[in-house]
């Protein structure tokens, strides 16, 4: 029988939520033992994250990072887990009707580009002159980004994990960037320094880690 009181608390961002998340579901069925994951911006969760987080991840090897650096003492980085990755590529129109196969296609005049501060794209943006010209709207998250994907047609396109094409499928195609322009960012996961359930936050963790795990994020559009 479940233990009401054994529950391991899960925070990061909402990039990697729905793979956590549905996780989570199948450990539960599996162990019995309570998982909650909590999505947002640190600040929305970190207060809470303080008193009862058991593990933190991130969207991206740099978010844990800045996590840390922004919120000493609560990761152990010691015990960082890597988990599957993210490829980065172009999420266009359904049908691709600008025809944009590369990033020298969104350099032309007249597309339209959404950006994600928190995704930290630059890295990919610089590699053509004029193609940050062209980004016509900035977002915070990538939920964000995926709202704004719905909710303004006029965006032709967004620098994005495939992730996120996976939950847009039914209103865009994802463009696969060459070899030379391809990156791929893991997802970290870490135990906290705080935990109360410490041994079943590592059996977390190893479900993540586990050809289960790795079906369900794969799912949801991960490596």
């Amino acid at each position: 029988m479940t233990d009401p009181a054994q529950v391991v608390r899960v925070y990061g961002p909402g990039g990697p939520y729905r793979p956590m998340e549905e996780c989570a579901a199948r450990f539960i069925e599996r162990t019995g033992i309570a998982v909650e994951v909590t999505k947002g911006t640190p600040h929305s969760w970190i207060d809470r994250a303080r008193r009862d987080a058991d593990l933190i991840y991130g969207g991206a090897e740099y978010m844990l990072t800045d996590f840390v650096l922004g919120h000493p003492g609560i990761v152990d980085t010691s015990r960082i887990v890597y988990l599957y990755s993210r490829l980065i590529g172009i999420v266009v129109r359904k049908g691709n009707p600008k025809a944009i196969r590369s990033l020298d296609g969104l350099c032309r005049p007249g597309i339209r580009i959404l950006d994600v501060k928190l995704e930290n794209m630059e890295e990919i943006q610089t590699r053509r002159p004029g193609l940050m010209q062209n980004i016509w709207l900035s977002v915070l998250t990538g939920e964000e980004g995926a709202d704004r994907w719905q909710t303004v047609p006029e965006l032709d396109a967004w620098i994005t994990y495939e992730s996120w094409h996976i939950r847009l499928r039914g209103i865009s195609d994802f463009v696969h960037l060459p070899e030379n322009d391809r990156l791929l960012r893991a997802t970290p996961i870490a135990p906290t320094f705080m935990s109360s359930e410490p041994n079943a936050a590592i059996e977390v963790v190893r479900f993540l880690e586990s050809e289960e795990g790795h079906g369900i994020f794969r799912k949801w559009g991960w490596r």
